[in-house]
């Protein structure tokens, strides 16, 4: 299915230095990264933000239509760049075989520009939007409580909600989303906090049939349903039930498994198999993950060892997406290694696939076997929660006869270069992972 990766972090222009500027930083990455073997790019917000309080990450839309090119809100550009900019972007993408998913906000509205009294309850709120673009005027009847709907799912702070049974915002939110996918150019959407609104909606955006260039675009969809394993799957079962173009769900429960194994004293990788994530029930539909922007206050993002998260959501079923921030700014690509992210994906992308099979697992081993579909072989992959030594087990693999070698591999502790592997003619073999560490084996 490919890699994905995020390619931003909370309040990156500012961090990364790159304010204004952050199109044009990830466009001269786009090489690398189509040579590594990722294969979509998921960006943030594009249209122009409320900015109340200063520039922000587009989470608080305002404009839809304004992606950099109108004078409004502070500045021309948007945090990230001019609209000309993005379109670069979009064509080096494109031109590199990168698909490109567009962050869409359709919950709520930040910076209005006027009050209204809501003739629901009398209330006054910030409901009066003009926008310089002139697309998408927003009034009072355009938000909750509203004659069209009253019951609202949740709120997102304070800001005013969309409601989506007004035949006037249903028609101008598909004439974005239209836009987005046929004037600028994605592929496909990320929904931002889908526990908003109706799936239907969400349904409504993925059947709708695109065309750009002459050539039908089914968009690709992932939901943020940031709850438990049967929260999403219920979820997905109700988005998808009658749809031509299935929308696909993070899978924030394995995001905690993963942390408790890379930050969790004494883990027990036998919860691996017990674990209630949603790849365990739909892996198809999971689009799994380490890190993201939203995992960054307290004790959310993982601290320790994430390069044991990355090789199992890199060799696991699932759609894997790699977090910008973990690549490049804390380094974990290790390009021109065995150890890192690169090879990572690499792995995934010319070995990974078919059904998983555990050979193997106790307290502190972990042995998988992906039994390989159509081009890719399969491979055989062992996790090691001992911190102090090497540790293996016999295995019996679907590779009978045949030699297995290591093409991936890490340790905080111990870069050894694994030994290949003969297997028997019966299948058996032993395979080993060094200290608090991991190792792939293929073909």
């Amino acid at each position: 299915m490919g890699v994905m990766m995020q390619a931003f972090h909370w309040d990156c222009p500012r961090v990364d230095g790159q304010e204004y500027t952050w199109w044009d930083h990830v466009r001269a990455s786009v090489p690398s990264l189509a040579q590594v073997g990722f294969t979509a790019l998921w960006l943030p917000p594009v249209h122009k933000a409320g900015n109340v309080g200063g520039p922000s990450m587009g989470y608080d839309p305002y404009d839809y239509y304004d992606v950099g090119n109108f004078d409004q809100k502070g500045s021309v550009p948007t945090w990230f760049g001019t609209r000309q900019a993005l379109q670069d972007l979009v064509t080096s993408a494109h031109g590199h075989g990168l698909q490109l998913v567009a962050d869409i906000v359709v919950n709520h509205n930040n910076g209005a520009d006027g009050q209204e009294v809501n003739p629901i309850d009398g209330q006054l709120r910030w409901t009066r939007f003009t926008p310089a673009s002139g697309r998408f005027p927003r009034n009072v009847d355009c938000f909750h409580p509203s004659r069209y709907e009253t019951r609202d799912n949740e709120t997102f702070g304070d800001m005013p909600d969309l409601v989506h049974r007004n035949p006037r915002v249903l028609g101008d939110i598909m004439d974005m989303t239209r836009w987005l996918i046929e004037e600028i150019g994605f592929d496909g959407f990320r929904y931002d906090f889908v526990k908003g609104y109706g799936t239907w909606m969400i349904t409504a955006i993925q059947e709708y049939r695109y065309m750009r260039a002459g050539m039908l675009i089914r968009p690709f969809g992932v939901g943020e349903n940031w709850d438990s394993e049967r929260t999403i799957d219920n979820w997905v079962n109700e988005v998808n039930a009658w749809t031509d173009n299935p929308v696909n769900a993070f899978d924030f429960p394995q995001h905690y498994m993963l942390k408790a194994l890379c930050d969790g004293f004494g883990f027990d990788l036998r919860s691996l198999m017990s674990w209630d994530t949603f790849a365990r029930t739909q892996p198809t539909r999971a689009v799994t993950f380490v890190e993201n922007h939203d995992l960054r206050d307290g004790d959310a993002p993982i601290v320790n060892d994430k390069l044991l998260a990355y090789a199992y959501i890199l060799t696991h079923e699932g759609y894997p997406c790699v977090f910008w921030k973990d690549y490049f700014n804390y380094g974990l690509a290790l390009p021109h290694t065995a150890n890192g992210i690169d090879t990572l994906v690499l792995v995934h992308e010319r070995l990974a696939g078919g059904p998983t099979d555990v050979l193997y697992v106790d307290r502190d081993l972990y042995v998988m076997q992906r039994r390989g579909y159509q081009e890719n072989p399969g491979l055989v992959f062992v996790l090691n929660n001992r911190g102090d030594q090497w540790n293996g087990a016999w295995v019996t693999c679907q590779y009978a006869g045949a030699r297995l070698r290591p093409w991936a591999w890490w340790s905080a502790s111990d870069r050894s270069t694994p030994s290949d592997q003969p297997v028997a003619a019966d299948g058996r073999v032993q395979v080993w992972a060094p200290p608090r560490g991991y190792c792939v084996y293929a073909l």
